[in-house]
Protein backbone atom coordinates (compact mmCIF):
# COMPACT_ATOMS: atom_id res chain seq x y z
CA UNK A 1 0.00 0.00 0.00
CA UNK A 2 1.27 3.33 -0.82
CA UNK A 3 2.17 5.88 1.93
CA UNK A 4 -0.88 8.25 1.21
CA UNK A 5 -3.49 5.35 1.26
CA UNK A 6 -1.75 4.15 4.17
CA UNK A 7 -2.78 7.39 5.73
CA UNK A 8 -6.42 7.21 4.68
CA UNK A 9 -6.63 4.09 5.73
CA UNK A 10 -4.82 4.30 9.61
CA UNK A 11 -7.12 8.22 9.81
CA UNK A 12 -10.11 5.99 8.82
CA UNK A 13 -11.18 8.66 5.96
CA UNK A 14 -12.50 8.28 2.54
CA UNK A 15 -9.60 10.74 0.76
CA UNK A 16 -6.72 12.89 0.80
CA UNK A 17 -7.32 16.37 0.21
CA UNK A 18 -5.26 19.20 -0.92
CA UNK A 19 -5.90 22.99 -2.53
CA UNK A 20 -2.65 24.90 -3.34
CA UNK A 21 -0.42 25.94 -6.02
CA UNK A 22 2.65 24.13 -7.11
CA UNK A 23 4.55 26.43 -4.79
CA UNK A 24 3.36 24.64 -1.92
CA UNK A 25 6.08 21.76 -2.20
CA UNK A 26 3.89 18.78 -1.55
CA UNK A 27 1.30 19.73 -4.27
CA UNK A 28 4.09 19.85 -6.30
CA UNK A 29 5.76 16.67 -5.49
CA UNK A 30 2.43 14.37 -5.89
CA UNK A 31 1.33 16.13 -9.36
CA UNK A 32 4.53 17.24 -11.01
CA UNK A 33 1.93 20.17 -12.33
CA UNK A 34 3.28 23.74 -12.15
CA UNK A 35 0.55 26.84 -11.85
CA UNK A 36 0.42 30.00 -9.57
CA UNK A 37 -3.11 29.31 -9.33
CA UNK A 38 -4.65 26.90 -6.60
CA UNK A 39 -6.01 23.97 -7.22
CA UNK A 40 -7.30 20.48 -6.11
CA UNK A 41 -5.49 17.12 -5.70
CA UNK A 42 -7.76 14.37 -3.87
CA UNK A 43 -6.60 10.63 -3.93
CA UNK A 44 -8.52 7.85 -2.48
CA UNK A 45 -6.94 4.47 -1.36
CA UNK A 46 -5.03 2.11 -3.64
CA UNK A 47 -6.14 4.74 -6.40
CA UNK A 48 -4.23 6.98 -8.52
CA UNK A 49 -4.41 10.89 -7.43
CA UNK A 50 -6.32 13.08 -9.30
CA UNK A 51 -6.18 17.32 -9.78
CA UNK A 52 -8.81 19.62 -10.64
CA UNK A 53 -8.10 22.10 -12.63
CA UNK A 54 -9.84 24.52 -14.89
CA UNK A 55 -10.33 23.51 -18.47
CA UNK A 56 -7.69 26.08 -19.80
CA UNK A 57 -5.30 24.08 -18.24
CA UNK A 58 -6.26 20.73 -18.90
CA UNK A 59 -4.15 20.39 -22.23
CA UNK A 60 -0.76 21.10 -20.05
CA UNK A 61 -1.95 19.53 -17.30
CA UNK A 62 -2.52 16.35 -19.03
CA UNK A 63 0.87 16.14 -20.98
CA UNK A 64 2.82 17.47 -17.15
CA UNK A 65 1.01 16.15 -14.49
CA UNK A 66 1.33 12.66 -13.34
CA UNK A 67 -1.71 12.40 -11.46
CA UNK A 68 -5.23 12.23 -13.42
CA UNK A 69 -7.07 15.78 -14.57
CA UNK A 70 -10.07 16.51 -14.34
CA UNK A 71 -12.05 19.75 -14.96
CA UNK A 72 -13.53 22.02 -12.15
CA UNK A 73 -17.00 20.97 -15.11
CA UNK A 74 -16.38 17.44 -14.74
CA UNK A 75 -16.17 17.85 -10.60
CA UNK A 76 -19.58 19.76 -10.83
CA UNK A 77 -18.68 23.03 -10.17
CA UNK A 78 -21.06 24.50 -12.78
CA UNK A 79 -23.72 23.38 -11.35
CA UNK A 80 -23.19 24.02 -8.09
CA UNK A 81 -22.51 27.47 -8.52
CA UNK A 82 -25.90 28.07 -9.57
CA UNK A 83 -27.55 27.74 -6.07
CA UNK A 84 -24.21 28.37 -4.12
CA UNK A 85 -23.02 31.78 -4.99
CA UNK A 86 -20.11 31.63 -2.42
CA UNK A 87 -17.15 30.75 -4.64
CA UNK A 88 -15.48 29.22 -1.31
CA UNK A 89 -18.52 27.06 -0.33
CA UNK A 90 -18.93 26.50 -3.78
CA UNK A 91 -15.54 24.68 -4.05
CA UNK A 92 -16.02 22.57 -1.02
CA UNK A 93 -19.12 21.50 -1.94
CA UNK A 94 -16.81 20.17 -5.20
CA UNK A 95 -14.59 19.00 -3.13
CA UNK A 96 -16.76 16.74 -1.04
CA UNK A 97 -18.81 15.74 -3.76
CA UNK A 98 -15.75 13.49 -5.43
CA UNK A 99 -13.33 13.32 -2.84
CA UNK A 100 -15.79 11.38 -0.08
CA UNK A 101 -17.69 12.31 3.37
CA UNK A 102 -14.57 11.97 5.47
CA UNK A 103 -11.54 13.52 4.16
CA UNK A 104 -7.88 13.92 5.03
CA UNK A 105 -5.34 16.82 4.61
CA UNK A 106 -2.08 18.34 5.02
CA UNK A 107 -1.17 20.65 8.10
CA UNK A 108 -0.86 23.96 5.39
CA UNK A 109 -4.48 23.11 4.03
CA UNK A 110 -6.37 26.30 4.24
CA UNK A 111 -7.79 27.49 7.49
CA UNK A 112 -10.96 28.77 5.97
CA UNK A 113 -11.69 26.52 2.96
CA UNK A 114 -11.34 23.31 6.49
CA UNK A 115 -13.96 25.58 7.84
CA UNK A 116 -16.62 25.81 5.18
CA UNK A 117 -15.49 21.59 4.19
CA UNK A 118 -16.97 20.54 8.05
CA UNK A 119 -20.58 22.05 6.56
CA UNK A 120 -19.95 19.30 3.90
CA UNK A 121 -18.10 16.05 5.28
CA UNK A 122 -16.05 15.61 8.44
CA UNK A 123 -12.02 16.68 7.95
CA UNK A 124 -9.02 15.09 9.07
CA UNK A 125 -5.57 16.57 9.85
CA UNK A 126 -2.48 14.25 9.14
CA UNK A 127 0.83 14.37 10.35
CA UNK A 128 3.41 14.77 7.25
CA UNK A 129 2.89 11.43 5.29
CA UNK A 130 3.82 13.76 2.29
CA UNK A 131 6.73 15.42 3.97
CA UNK A 132 8.00 12.18 5.13
CA UNK A 133 7.39 10.81 1.24
CA UNK A 134 9.95 13.94 -0.05
CA UNK A 135 12.44 13.46 2.45
CA UNK A 136 13.79 9.62 0.96
CA UNK A 137 14.63 10.72 -3.08
CA UNK A 138 14.32 9.03 -5.81
CA UNK A 139 17.18 8.24 -8.42
CA UNK A 140 15.69 10.74 -10.58
CA UNK A 141 15.62 13.24 -8.02
CA UNK A 142 19.35 12.27 -6.78
CA UNK A 143 20.48 12.82 -10.41
CA UNK A 144 18.65 16.28 -10.42
CA UNK A 145 20.07 17.40 -7.54
CA UNK A 146 23.18 16.39 -8.27
CA UNK A 147 22.98 18.34 -11.37
CA UNK A 148 22.13 21.53 -9.87
CA UNK A 149 24.85 21.10 -7.53
CA UNK A 150 27.42 21.43 -10.46
CA UNK A 151 25.48 24.68 -11.59
CA UNK A 152 26.10 26.17 -7.94
CA UNK A 153 29.65 25.44 -7.91
CA UNK A 154 30.27 26.74 -10.82
CA UNK A 155 28.31 30.21 -9.95
CA UNK A 156 30.78 29.64 -6.36
CA UNK A 157 33.51 30.04 -8.83
CA UNK A 158 32.83 32.57 -9.96
CA UNK A 159 32.82 34.68 -6.58
CA UNK A 160 35.80 32.58 -5.49
CA UNK A 161 37.52 34.28 -8.92
CA UNK A 162 36.48 37.54 -8.77
CA UNK A 163 38.12 37.37 -4.71
CA UNK A 164 41.08 35.53 -5.98
CA UNK A 165 41.88 38.43 -8.51
CA UNK A 166 41.04 41.43 -7.05
CA UNK A 167 43.54 43.77 -5.45
CA UNK A 168 43.95 45.78 -2.23
CA UNK A 169 43.78 49.10 -1.95
CA UNK A 170 43.84 50.44 1.55
CA UNK A 171 42.68 47.38 3.43
CA UNK A 172 39.44 46.78 0.56
CA UNK A 173 39.20 44.48 -1.90
CA UNK A 174 39.24 46.54 -5.83
CA UNK A 175 38.26 44.34 -8.99
CA UNK A 176 39.03 46.86 -12.44
CA UNK A 177 39.57 49.47 -10.60
CA UNK A 178 36.42 49.40 -8.31
CA UNK A 179 35.41 48.41 -5.39
CA UNK A 180 34.17 44.46 -5.13
CA UNK A 181 30.84 44.62 -3.02
CA UNK A 182 28.83 42.08 -1.48
CA UNK A 183 26.31 43.12 -4.20
CA UNK A 184 28.44 42.76 -7.02
CA UNK A 185 29.53 39.34 -6.29
CA UNK A 186 26.51 38.12 -5.47
CA UNK A 187 25.23 39.73 -9.01
CA UNK A 188 28.06 37.87 -10.40
CA UNK A 189 26.65 34.29 -8.86
CA UNK A 190 22.95 35.31 -9.84
CA UNK A 191 23.54 36.23 -13.55
CA UNK A 192 25.36 32.56 -14.26
CA UNK A 193 22.80 30.76 -12.30
CA UNK A 194 20.31 32.49 -14.33
CA UNK A 195 22.23 31.38 -17.53
CA UNK A 196 21.98 27.84 -16.14
CA UNK A 197 18.07 27.95 -15.57
CA UNK A 198 18.53 28.35 -12.04
CA UNK A 199 18.01 31.12 -9.69
CA UNK A 200 18.50 32.20 -6.01
CA UNK A 201 17.46 34.57 -3.01
CA UNK A 202 18.72 35.47 0.29
CA UNK A 203 22.64 34.34 -0.72
CA UNK A 204 25.04 34.87 1.38
CA UNK A 205 28.46 36.75 1.07
CA UNK A 206 29.36 38.52 4.27
CA UNK A 207 32.53 39.56 5.17
CA UNK A 208 34.37 40.50 8.89
CA UNK A 209 32.28 41.24 11.93
CA UNK A 210 29.17 40.18 9.50
CA UNK A 211 30.26 36.72 9.21
CA UNK A 212 30.17 36.39 13.26
CA UNK A 213 26.16 36.03 12.44
CA UNK A 214 25.43 32.95 11.01
CA UNK A 215 22.81 34.42 8.20
CA UNK A 216 23.70 37.87 7.69
CA UNK A 217 23.63 38.24 3.96
CA UNK A 218 26.36 40.89 3.81
CA UNK A 219 26.39 44.18 2.41
CA UNK A 220 29.02 46.29 1.15
CA UNK A 221 32.91 46.49 0.13
CA UNK A 222 34.60 43.05 0.86
CA UNK A 223 38.11 43.29 3.12
CA UNK A 224 41.33 42.26 3.02
CA UNK A 225 42.86 39.63 5.89
CA UNK A 226 38.91 39.02 6.70
CA UNK A 227 36.50 36.00 6.55
CA UNK A 228 34.34 36.12 3.45
CA UNK A 229 31.74 33.67 4.09
CA UNK A 230 29.84 32.36 0.81
CA UNK A 231 26.63 30.45 0.75
CA UNK A 232 24.53 29.84 -1.86
CA UNK A 233 21.34 27.61 -2.03
CA UNK A 234 19.98 28.32 -5.52
CA UNK A 235 16.95 26.44 -7.25
CA UNK A 236 16.20 24.88 -10.37
CA UNK A 237 13.18 26.23 -12.06
CA UNK A 238 12.29 23.71 -14.21
CA UNK A 239 12.00 21.00 -11.67
CA UNK A 240 11.85 22.86 -8.11
CA UNK A 241 14.61 20.75 -6.87
CA UNK A 242 17.10 23.27 -5.07
CA UNK A 243 21.04 22.49 -4.03
CA UNK A 244 23.65 24.15 -0.95
CA UNK A 245 26.75 24.79 0.00
CA UNK A 246 28.61 27.20 1.73
CA UNK A 247 32.24 28.39 1.76
CA UNK A 248 34.80 31.11 3.73
CA UNK A 249 37.72 32.15 2.03
CA UNK A 250 39.95 34.74 2.65
CA UNK A 251 42.05 37.17 0.47
CA UNK A 252 45.29 38.06 2.19
CA UNK A 253 46.74 36.78 5.54
CA UNK A 254 43.84 35.98 8.16
CA UNK A 255 44.08 36.08 11.89
CA UNK A 256 45.50 33.12 13.84
CA UNK A 257 42.21 33.03 15.41
CA UNK A 258 40.23 32.39 12.08
CA UNK A 259 42.79 30.10 11.10
CA UNK A 260 42.61 28.21 14.19
CA UNK A 261 39.00 28.24 13.85
CA UNK A 262 38.58 26.84 9.82
CA UNK A 263 41.09 23.92 11.21
CA UNK A 264 38.65 22.67 13.82
CA UNK A 265 35.42 23.48 11.38
CA UNK A 266 37.32 21.38 8.51
CA UNK A 267 38.02 18.34 10.71
CA UNK A 268 34.56 18.73 12.40
CA UNK A 269 33.10 18.79 8.53
CA UNK A 270 35.17 15.94 7.90
CA UNK A 271 33.91 13.93 11.55
CA UNK A 272 30.11 14.65 10.70
CA UNK A 273 30.40 13.15 6.85
CA UNK A 274 32.47 10.45 8.16
CA UNK A 275 29.41 9.12 10.72
CA UNK A 276 26.53 9.65 7.81
CA UNK A 277 24.62 6.41 6.80
CA UNK A 278 21.33 5.26 6.86
CA UNK A 279 19.84 3.90 10.21
CA UNK A 280 22.38 6.58 12.36
CA UNK A 281 20.22 9.41 14.57
CA UNK A 282 21.01 12.74 13.08
CA UNK A 283 21.30 13.89 16.98
CA UNK A 284 24.24 11.04 17.26
CA UNK A 285 26.32 12.79 14.39
CA UNK A 286 25.25 16.74 15.68
CA UNK A 287 26.40 15.79 19.32
CA UNK A 288 29.64 13.74 17.57
CA UNK A 289 31.02 17.45 16.22
CA UNK A 290 29.67 19.45 19.50
CA UNK A 291 32.00 17.14 21.97
CA UNK A 292 34.59 17.79 19.17
CA UNK A 293 34.43 21.59 19.56
CA UNK A 294 34.08 21.38 22.81
CA UNK A 295 37.44 19.31 23.31
CA UNK A 296 38.82 22.10 20.68
CA UNK A 297 38.14 24.87 22.85
CA UNK A 298 35.15 26.17 21.15
CA UNK A 299 31.41 25.62 23.01
CA UNK A 300 28.12 25.24 21.91
CA UNK A 301 25.43 27.88 23.15
CA UNK A 302 24.97 31.50 22.46
CA UNK A 303 28.00 31.83 20.29
CA UNK A 304 30.70 29.42 18.90
CA UNK A 305 28.71 26.64 16.96
CA UNK A 306 24.90 27.94 17.71
CA UNK A 307 23.03 25.68 14.81
CA UNK A 308 22.56 22.22 13.82
CA UNK A 309 24.84 20.23 11.45
CA UNK A 310 22.72 19.32 8.72
CA UNK A 311 19.41 19.37 7.02
CA UNK A 312 17.56 18.00 4.55
CA UNK A 313 17.05 19.54 1.25
CA UNK A 314 14.27 18.96 -1.60
CA UNK A 315 12.07 21.41 -3.04
CA UNK A 316 12.43 23.29 -0.29
CA UNK A 317 15.84 24.17 1.09
CA UNK A 318 15.18 23.17 4.52
CA UNK A 319 13.29 19.65 4.94
CA UNK A 320 13.15 16.50 6.41
CA UNK A 321 15.21 15.05 8.16
CA UNK A 322 17.11 16.95 10.67
CA UNK A 323 21.06 16.70 11.48
CA UNK A 324 20.56 18.47 14.78
CA UNK A 325 19.04 17.80 18.63
CA UNK A 326 15.97 16.27 17.46
CA UNK A 327 17.04 14.22 14.57
CA UNK A 328 16.15 10.81 13.93
CA UNK A 329 17.28 7.63 12.57
CA UNK A 330 18.75 8.53 9.05
CA UNK A 331 17.28 6.94 5.97
CA UNK A 332 18.88 5.63 2.56
CA UNK A 333 17.99 8.46 -0.08
CA UNK A 334 17.65 11.49 2.51
CA UNK A 335 20.08 13.90 0.85
CA UNK A 336 21.27 16.05 3.66
CA UNK A 337 23.79 18.65 4.33
CA UNK A 338 26.94 19.10 7.09
CA UNK A 339 27.22 22.26 7.85
CA UNK A 340 29.18 23.34 10.89
CA UNK A 341 30.03 26.69 11.80
CA UNK A 342 31.93 28.88 14.43
CA UNK A 343 30.70 32.33 15.15
CA UNK A 344 32.85 34.75 17.54
CA UNK A 345 31.63 38.03 17.81
CA UNK A 346 34.97 40.31 17.57
CA UNK A 347 36.62 37.73 15.77
CA UNK A 348 34.62 36.67 12.91
CA UNK A 349 32.95 33.76 11.95
CA UNK A 350 33.51 30.38 9.22
CA UNK A 351 31.31 28.29 7.93
CA UNK A 352 31.73 24.99 5.58
CA UNK A 353 28.61 23.10 3.74
CA UNK A 354 28.79 19.94 1.46
CA UNK A 355 25.66 18.37 0.16
CA UNK A 356 24.99 14.64 -0.31
CA UNK A 357 22.80 11.28 -0.33
CA UNK A 358 22.64 9.07 3.13
CA UNK A 359 23.27 5.13 1.96
CA UNK A 360 23.36 2.16 3.36
CA UNK A 361 27.20 2.79 4.19
CA UNK A 362 28.01 6.35 4.05
CA UNK A 363 27.67 9.53 2.21
CA UNK A 364 26.98 10.08 -1.70
CA UNK A 365 28.71 13.45 -1.75
CA UNK A 366 27.46 15.71 -4.44
CA UNK A 367 29.93 18.52 -3.89
CA UNK A 368 33.24 18.59 -5.41
CA UNK A 369 35.12 22.11 -4.43
CA UNK A 370 37.85 23.41 -2.97
CA UNK A 371 38.25 24.30 0.61
CA UNK A 372 41.35 26.32 0.41
CA UNK A 373 40.78 29.13 3.10
CA UNK A 374 43.06 31.51 1.99
CA UNK A 375 42.34 32.39 -2.06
Amino acid sequence: MDPISAAITEHDTDAYVMYASSRDADMRYLTQFTTSDPFVFFQKPGERGTIIISQMETGRASRESTAAVMTRTQAGLPEILQTEKDPLRATAKMIAGVAGKKILVPPQFPHGLAAVLGDYCSVSVDTGTVLSMRARKSRAEIATMKRVQKITESAMEKAVHLIRNSSVKKGILHYKGAPLTSEYVKFVMHCHLLEHECSAVDTIVSCGEDTAIPHMTGTGPLKADEPIVIDLFPVEEKTGYFADMTRTVVKGEPSQDIRDMYDALREAKHLGISRVRAGVAGSDIYQEVVDYFKDCGYESNTRGFVHNLGHGVGLHIHESPTVGPAGKALEKGNVITIEPGLYYPGIGGVRLEDIGAVTAKGFDKFTNFSEDLVV
